[in-house]
């Protein structure tokens, strides 16, 4: 098969679309034959040298990908060969062969384009097992989701919405803003011309915070909490380390949160399998009623790999960007 291999760590120029070895599917997996792979921070990430991949996943970028089965590995009864899924990876999307665990896929409804489809995995995975399993999202609560404009962003309003909770957003234009208020998204911060700590004041503090910034944001999201608040933090592009107010925290009675998906096990308490199934039977019935749906910016063939990464920063980006690796 051909795949992206990373010649070394640095910019856009070590992806090399290549031939590889062929992934074979292990007991209770299955073989993917990719139609696209969804792009995400961490394989930016991993592309300079900063986030290796777990020792046993592959060392192709791709933390998610949509196609259809053409293999079953031993013990495999659940899963036909031509089903259509979506998986979350641990690594190996950027490749026209992967193999899954089965407890990491997801159907694609009939209705939904398969390349959209490779957008869903990872934010479907992120925002449920943050704002639902660790923040304990319900009806009412106001949540402030960073960087709105983003996949797990746009993912995060619908889901947020859909449950019943008020949605505060930020993004860096007044263009994303308004995509974001067409999600559902209420309380609109520019955060290159407004403070958001001030704006949730007046809106009475974020029952929970969905993090990417990280170190940059730290004081200034406890700053923001509502009493017994609580931040998650799930990105680190504002820095790795910070300083923060434990009275302030302890004033506001609140709790702060870390998580990582990548580095998930695949089985047992807090693994990529529990998250998908809570996915599959709390979430999945609104994305196949549409009523939850991939926000796709940009589709590439997976030979543009390169351009696609640097799209993750464009201001024109709104949602997600998939590889194209087949039609």
């Amino acid at each position: 098969m051909r795949a992206i291999e990373l010649n070394g760590f640095g910019g856009p120029e070590v992806m090399e679309w290549t031939v590889t070895v062929d992934p074979e599917p292990g007991a209770g997996e299955v073989l993917i034959e990719v139609v696209a792979a969804g792009v995400n921070r961490a394989d930016v990430m991993q592309r300079r040298g900063f986030y290796p991949p777990p020792p046993d996943a592959s060392s192709v970028p791709g933390l998610e990908c949509s196609g259809t089965i053409v293999e079953l590995g031993p013990g495999v009864t659940d899963w036909k060969v031509g089903d259509r899924v979506c998986a979350l990876l641990a690594g190996g999307g950027y490749a026209e062969l992967a193999a899954v665990p089965t407890t990491q896929l997801l159907p694609v409804p009939e209705e939904m384009d398969l390349a959209a489809a490779a957008g869903l995995p990872e934010v479907a995975a992120t925002v449920w097992s943050n704002l639902v399993m660790t923040a304990g999202m319900r009806s009412g609560q106001l949540v402030l989701i960073h960087g709105g404009g983003g996949g797990i962003g746009t993912h995060a309003i619908q889901v947020a919405r859909r449950r019943g909770a008020r949605v505060a957003v930020t993004a860096g234009s007044d263009a994303k803003l308004a995509k974001c208020a067409g999600l559902g998204a209420e309380i609109l911060v520019n955060y290159r011309t407004q403070d958001f700590v001030t704006v949730l004041a007046d809106a009475g503090g974020a029952d929970i915070i969905l993090d990417n910034m990280g170190a940059a944001y730290l004081e200034r999201n406890v700053e923001a909490l509502a009493p017994h608040g609580r931040l998650v933090v799930i990105g680190l592009q504002g820095g790795t380390t910070g300083s923060l107010n434990i009275g302030g925290l302890l004033r506001k009675w609140g709790s702060v949160h870390a998580t990582n998906l990548r580095a998930r096990p695949r089985a047992g308490e807090g693994s990529k399998a529990e998250v998908i199934a809570a996915v599959r039977t709390q979430l999945w019935p609104d994305v196949a009623a549409g009523e939850i749906f991939p926000v796709i910016s940009a589709e590439l063939p997976v030979t543009e790999a390169g351009r696609a990464h640097e799209l993750l920063d464009a201001p024109e980006t709104f949602g997600k960007v998939v590889l194209r690796v087949r039609d």
